[in-house]
């Protein structure tokens, strides 16, 4: 099956720079919904992947494209044709005419409806089936609004077969009021479509060549026409403003969070959580309000999330507790660790099973073995951190010199003091003790207390106090001081 993507259009409501389908759901471009579903669709054995008709922003859309490629090899499939003036959705077909195989029945689908399933596009291709190499049925997908303005109205004749799509702003006080509207959504015979394509005339309000007027011209030829419903109205709806945007953003996140708990997640509200990608979770796994997850996130069987927590492209296992407001991204977190609140784990954070991270505390590309704790205002970066470690508030590994990140090594069962410096590159032996202050610049050897701190001593001091501050002492004291007195 062919299936054309119509995406050309500018979306000026939108009042953005980005071309419409680029606009973001859940984390992803409207375009990519709608193609990950068309992927689906047609299989690794469809001839050609999805056509998809560029025009505004083009030069936006093909790095989309090239860039969701690099990232899933599927995409590389996608073809794009240009329509380079905007002259409506009839069109924009026959732009892509050229590289649809006319063997095939032709979907359309628009790469700002990007909720449609693949349940329903299957349903719809079923009812236009054929017999390869001949027309069969054009298939439309229909909805019934209760509020059907700003859409297509469906016409059809006393026995209830379509005869044809009247534009809203083409209909009638009568069509006006019919409820059943076009979604634009249809599988076309596309030998007869090629045909039809080229009979389009542009003798509308809009001055536009309408795909919509393709059904009328089947009812001529006398092709059946057969219509179908989605489960859900938000599976045609289409985004022209932010506002429509932003509600079908929480349509989309509250789908996620129904899901999530079928499968056995507790919510404490499923209306405030937001999934930009994936997220896959074992059994008793509770997630807090106000939590933000994106890319790919796996969190393990009774792991709880707390509030207000963004986590990215992260495995956690199990009976972890993430505490409020801790950023996770790019990393792994063992069984039973404690992170937060306030703490941050950055790409190549790798935590072993019962690994505390406190307030305050920044991991980056570091491996932290079992039962070690760095729990208050510490950065531990570019780090291979042993077993049993402890790691005191304000301690920071220096790993940067300017121009080369360097590597810290701490081994078993060290003790670290508060308000150490360790710079590298620099080995901890095992079981060895940093004092509290120490600016550590050579290996400390095992099993040995090493401190670097200067002799504390104590001096008579006068504080600097500022000119201002000695003038008015001077006022003070001359009002306090007797005449003929010094």
């Amino acid at each position: 099956m062919n299936i054309v993507i119509l995406a050309a259009g500018q979306g000026k409501r939108m009042k953005s720079a980005l071309p419409k389908v680029l606009q973001t759901l859940a984390g992803k471009p409207l375009l990519q919904h709608v193609l990950t579903t068309a992927l689906s669709l047609q299989g690794k054995s469809s001839k050609t992947g999805p056509i998809v008709v560029v025009g505004h922003g083009t030069a936006d859309v093909k790095a989309f494209l090239t860039n969701v490629s690099n990232e899933d090899a599927a995409f590389s499939r996608v073809l794009t044709v240009l329509q380079a003036e905007q002259k409506g959705t009839g069109h924009a077909l026959l732009q892509a005419l050229p590289k649809i195989d006319l063997q095939e029945p032709t979907l359309v689908l628009y790469g700002d409806v990007p909720l449609t399933s693949k349940k329903t596009l299957a349903k719809l291709a079923k009812l236009a089936d054929g017999i390869r190499g001949q027309d069969s049925a054009l298939a439309l997908l229909t909805q019934h609004l209760s509020d059907p303005r700003g859409y297509g109205r469906i016409v059809r004749d006393a026995d209830g077969s379509v005869l044809k799509i009247v534009e809203e702003k083409d209909a009638s006080p009568a069509q006006k009021a019919i409820a059943e509207i076009n979604t634009g959504i249809m599988v076309l015979p596309s030998g007869s479509l090629k045909k039809w394509l080229k009979a389009l005339r542009a003798s509308n309000a809009q001055g536009e060549y309408y795909l919509t007027d393709v059904i009328a011209m089947a009812v001529k030829d006398g092709v059946p026409i057969r219509t179908a419903q989605a489960d859900d109205e938000f599976e045609t709806v289409g985004v022209n403003s932010r506002d429509q945007l932003a509600n079908l953003e929480r349509i989309h996140q509250l789908n996620i969070a129904n899901e999530l708990m079928t499968a056995g997640v507790s919510l404490a509200d499923p209306a405030r959580i937001d999934v930009r990608g994936t997220l896959e979770c074992g059994p008793d796994v509770f997630i807090d309000v106000g939590c933000v997850f994106e890319g790919c996130v796996t969190l393990g069987a009774g792991t709880k999330i707390g509030p207000y927590c963004v986590i990215r492209n992260c495995v956690i296992a199990k009976d972890v507790a993430v505490h409020a407001f801790s950023h996770l991204d790019g990393a792994k977190v063992g069984n039973q660790s404690v992170i937060g609140p306030y703490a941050r784990l950055r790409p190549g954070a790798d935590l072993a099973n019962e690994v505390h991270i406190g307030n305050f505390v920044e991991v980056k590309n570091s491996k932290i073995a079992a039962n070690s704790k760095a729990n208050h205002l510490a950065y531990v970066g570019d780090s291979l951190v042993g077993s049993r470690v402890n790691i005191g508030a304000g301690t920071i590994t220096c790993n940067y010199d300017g121009v080369n990140k360097h590597q810290t090594i701490i081994e078993d069962d060290v003790f670290i003091g508060s308000d150490t410096q360790l710079v590298a590159p620099v080995r901890v032996g095992r079981g060895a003790t940093l004092g509290a202050g120490t600016t550590l610049t050579k290996d400390a050897p095992p099993n040995q207390l090493t401190v670097s701190r200067a002799k504390q001593i104590s001096l008579q001091w006068q504080r600097p106090i500022k000119q201002a501050t000695k003038a008015a002492v001077k006022k003070v004291i001359a009002r306090k001081t007797p005449k003929g007195k010094k």
